[in-house]
Order: C-alpha cells, then sequence, then structure tokens
C-alpha cells in the first residue's frame, strides 16, 4: 500500500484552521480505519479527526499546540510492515503540494471577504486571528508587530494569544479603517473591545481566601460571544404563560410506547420545536439575521437547542432542516445532539449554521429568563419550568378552577429587526400551538 497522506477535513464553511491538542496515536502504532488519531479544537468546538485507510502512522508533521489549515496534510498513514522511505524529491513535492493547496483555500476564502492581507508587510492573517485582535483591541500595528511562528511566519492563534498575555495593560489606539463588506463601505471607530476577557476597568481586590480560577478556552469564547451579543443588539423579551396540560397527559400516556418502538426516550424538548417551527413558518421575519442594513430572511429552519455540558459550560448543537422532520425525527435528533454534546462528540457541522436558538432554562427549575441572543440570529426562546397552578378553565358552560400544567415563554429579540408586535406575536403563537395540542394524537 503507498503511502497515504491525512488531511485536515473541512470542519463548517466558517473554519479555516484547527489546534492540535492531544495525538491519540504515536508513529509506529497501527491504525484501524475510522479510528480516531488525533483531537483537534477549533474556535467553534473540540472534535477528533478519523483515519482515512488502515495502517500504521509513518509520520506526524505537527505538534501538540501547532495550528493546521484545512486542507493540509498533518499525518502520513502507510502500510503495517513496511518500510517508509520518502526521498528527497517526494518530500519536496508534498511540501509544494501542501502549499498549492493551502494558497487555493487562502485565495478562496479571501475572495469571499473572510480573510484579508491588508498588512502593510503583505503578511496573511487568517479570520480566526483577525478575529481575536479585533476582540482583544490588538491594533492593525500591534498585529503586525507580532512575530509568527507559523509556515512562512504567519501568525497562529498561540501567537496572538502569547502576545495578548505579555503584552501591557494599556492597549495601543486602533487605527480607525474604512471596512468593505459586500460591496458597502463603512468606517470602523476606534473604540475599546467589547471582549469579556479585555482588562477589567472595575478593579477587583482580592481577598485572602477567595479562590482564583482561570477561565478555560471555552468559557472565554462563550464570554466573549455573550458580550459581542449584548453590545451588537438592543435586547427586548416579551413573556407568555401556556397551559401546557394537553402536552404533559399526552406525553405521559405515550412514552413507554414510545421508547418500546422507537427505542428512543420521548422527553418535553421536541414537542416544544415542533410548535417553534410552526410559529416560525407563521412569523418567517423571526427567523432571519442582520447584515448591515439587509435583513437576511432565511428559508432553511434549523434550530440550535441550547445545552448544558458536564464541565458547567454551554455548546447549542443545531437540529439543521428541523421543519422537514416529524416528531419522531424531531425526538431522535434531539435525543442524538444531547448525548453528542455530553459526551463530546459533536461535530463542527453540528453547531453550525442555527437561525433560531431554543434554551430550557425549566431544566434548573427557573420559571422563566431573559435569554442573550446566539449571534447572528435575531431572536431566541427560554422554556420555563412546568408547575402545577390553579387556573381558570373556560368551558361552554361557564368559567371553573382547576389544577393546570403551567409554563413561561421567554422572547427575546433583537429589536433592529424584531419589533414588539412581531415579537409578542410569536412567543404568542408558539403558546397557542401548545395550548390546542391534540390529546388523542397519534404517534
Amino acid at each position: 500500500m503507498a503511502n497515504v497522506d491525512v488531511l485536515l477535513p473541512k470542519m463548517g464553511e466558517s473554519v479555516a484552521e484547527a489546534t492540535i491538542t492531544t495525538w491519540l496515536k504515536e508513529v509506529g502504532d497501527t491504525i484501524e480505519e475510522d479510528e480516531p488519531i488525533v483531537e483537534i479544537a477549533t474556535d467553534k468546538v473540540d472534535s477528533e479527526v478519523p483515519a482515512p485507510v488502515s495502517g500504521v502512522l509513518v509520520e506526524k508533521k505537527y505538534n501538540e499546540g501547532d495550528v493546521v489549515q484545512v486542507g493540509v496534510v498533518f499525518a502520513i498513514i502507510g502500510a503495517e510492515g513496511e518500510e517508509t522511505v520518502v526521498s528527497v524529491s517526494q518530500t519536496e513535492t508534498k511540501q509544494e503540494l501542501e502549499v498549492e493547496v493551502e494558497e487555493q483555500l487562502l485565495t478562496s476564502l479571501s475572495n469571499n471577504g473572510s480573510v484579508s492581507k491588508n498588512g502593510s508587510n503583505g503578511q496573511f492573517y487568517s479570520p480566526l486571528v483577525r478575529s481575536i485582535a479585533e476582540k482583544e483591541g490588538v491594533s492593525q500595528s500591534e498585529l503586525e508587530a507580532v512575530k509568527g511562528s507559523g509556515q512562512g511566519g504567519r501568525v497562529t492563534k498561540r501567537d496572538i494569544f502569547s502576545f495578548i498575555e505579555n503584552r501591557s495593560e494599556t492597549p495601543v489606539k486602533a487605527i480607525s479603517k474604512p471596512v468593505t463588506s459586500n460591496n458597502v463601505t463603512t468606517k470602523s471607530t476606534p473604540v475599546q473591545s467589547a471582549s469579556a476577557t479585555a482588562p477589567n476597568k472595575y478593579p477587583v481586590k482580592v481577598g485572602p481566601n477567595d479562590e482564583i480560577i482561570e477561565m478555560d478556552r471555552m468559557r472565554k469564547l462563550i464570554a466573549t460571544h455573550m458580550v459581542d451579543s449584548v453590545h451588537a443588539a438592543p435586547h427586548v423579551t416579551s413573556f407568555v404563560e401556556a397551559d401546557v396540560t394537553n402536552i404533559v397527559m399526552w406525553r405521559n400516556k405515550m412514552k413507554d410506547e414510545f421508547l418500546k418502538r422507537e427505542g428512543e426516550k420521548l422527553t418535553f424538548t421536541p414537542l416544544f420545536m415542533e410548535a417553534v417551527v410552526k410559529a416560525l413558518k407563521d412569523f418567517p421575519l423571526v427567523n432571519s439575521s442582520l447584515d448591515g442594513d439587509k435583513i437576511i430572511v432565511k428559508k432553511a429552519i434549523n434550530l440550535g437547542m441550547a445545552t448544558a455540558l458536564p464541565s458547567g459550560n454551554l455548546i447549542v448543537p443545531v437540529i439543521h432542516g428541523a421543519d422537514q422532520l416529524n416528531l419522531t425525527g424531531l425526538a431522535k435528533k434531539v435525543n442524538a445532539l444531547a448525548n453528542n454534546a455530553r459526551n463530546n462528540k459533536l461535530t463542527p457541522d453540528e453547531i453550525q449554521g442555527g437561525t433560531y436558538t431554543v434554551t430550557n432554562v425549566g431544566t434548573f427549575g427557573n420559571v422563566m429568563g431573559t435569554p442573550i441572543i446566539n449571534q447572528p440570529q435575531s431572536a431566541i426562546l427560554a422554556l420555563g419550568a412546568i408547575r402545577k397552578k390553579p387556573a381558570v378553565i373556560e368551558t361552554p358552560y361557564g368559567d371553573t378552577l382547576g389544577i393546570r400544567h403551567m409554563m413561561f415563554l421567554s422572547h427575546s429579540y433583537d429589536h433592529r429587526v424584531v419589533d414588539g408586535a412581531l415579537g409578542g406575536s410569536f412567543v404568542k403563537r408558539v403558546a397557542e400551538y401548545l395550548e390546542q395540542f391534540d390529546l388523542n394524537r397519534e404517534l
């Protein structure tokens, strides 16, 4: 068997590079096809890269902590029992191919506006590096002064983080430059970064018995994303209380049959997701994103489901094409994504492309919340805890009191796109779908 190059696979439309965190195999180890050989981390998610073929790991081209571009060869697998000799000419050919693949990737990204080569020294900076620099208040002049450790002196994620950690507390004032996007030119304002990890302008006094916990990488990303969302979008939240007694009774009646037939648990989440999908079809403007002064109404309904991880961090896997799934399909997808999230098995594609997000604050006993929008979406729905409460029941014979299962729905939306009438009407429609659930519905 000839040697097989292992390339870093594509991991979503906005992911151009990944950091090798852990090699799971050493040179000389036998590898089965589809067996994980390395763990990688992107700015989106951690994942594993499987072996494309069975064989022996012949060469590791990168070390742990190195940043690798998508499409670049990072390992070589050879046949078991064969000696692998790579001549100088073969090595040069492989290096030339790697450079060619990388240059094609960078050209493609540059053409769609994802990256830029605006440095005065002509140096290329990846989208991730530029994003980190912008969020951390690193000016163009400071960025050009960073010594890169990547191929051809390229600045990597590790380089920019190292610079940020070691630089002085007073950042250099950002340079105001025209920024061009989608043929629209705007002028940026040299304001301080909104990053949650920037130096605290409100000094905190640390007592002798206080515990200091360093944020892990995911917590830093969450913090920055949440701060950026609040700064970018004026949030408004509307609340509606829904009577979900029919749904509770139906699920209690059907959950054992569903488990026996499908081998899956039937939770409340797919029932709520089904109602959200129907409401998004009724109010499509809620399923949108804002690009400058253009509102992009999404045709696909890709529902994000905020999921708490065992570490305490948060991730949002996505149900792609949720409007194309029936209740059984939604239940299976919800369970699969939740399990993958808990076991750190989510792929980059499973957390990309969400158009609307649902978060279940009721899981923690909360009756309502004011969730922060998952940018670049325009709205997010929080599901409160289901509680038994006395409620007025309207009947043809008059009103009466009864014990009902009630819950609050909290709908936060971007007021630049969604006004109160639309935002309030949407969450009311979700409540109506939940309350009108057919108690005699078949599985």
